[in-house]
């Protein structure tokens, strides 16, 4: 089982990710690490990124995507997936996938990224992560969570959804 954890920049997809994934003895991986270096410069300099900007990244996590599938390694991956063409690019390489969505206010999004260091992704852009943000529909089938609910609800609420997929065992 793949868990997607989406939503905007600030929205806590690393957190939950990475909490989910020791939970469950999963594998963790953020996408923002596989980001072309030119996006990151890009996104550094305060420019967002456009579709054309976008493409060889989502590329790169389709073949991870697709390598974890094939091999039935269950994972927990933190993906701003914002577009549902870029949910649907990437759910195509999974059996069984699971979205979370992370909801988030945009005024609270903005205390948290102004207040992150170390990112580059700067709190300037958050206003072109909203712009860009297609919610999930219920075609889509997502957890959809409060990105500013405690860590701990949003990590039992995962865990729960997670249980049910599996039928109550962990895998």
């Amino acid at each position: 089982m793949i868990v997607m954890i989406m939503g905007v920049s600030g929205a806590g997809k690393t957190t939950l990710g990475i909490a989910l994934a020791r939970r469950l003895g999963w594998a963790f991986i953020e996408c923002d690490d596989l980001h072309p270096a030119a996006n990151i410069e890009k996104m550094r300099r305060g420019v967002p990124l456009d579709d054309a900007d976008r493409a060889p990244w989502l590329g790169i996590i389709a073949e991870r995507l697709r390598g974890l599938s094939h091999s039935r390694t269950s994972a927990v991956v933190a993906c701003s997936a914002l577009k549902a063409s870029y949910r649907r690019r990437l759910f195509s390489e999974c059996d069984d996938l699971l979205l979370v969505y992370l909801r988030a206010r945009p005024q609270d999004t903005q205390i948290r990224l102004n207040d992150r260091r170390g990112h580059f992704m700067p709190a300037s852009q958050l206003e072109s992560q909203f712009e860009a943000l297609e919610e999930p529909t219920a075609g889509e089938s997502p957890l959809t969570l409060d990105a500013h609910a405690a860590l701990e609800q949003n990590l039992n609420s995962a865990l729960e959804a997670i249980n049910g997929r599996l039928g109550g065992a962990r895998g």
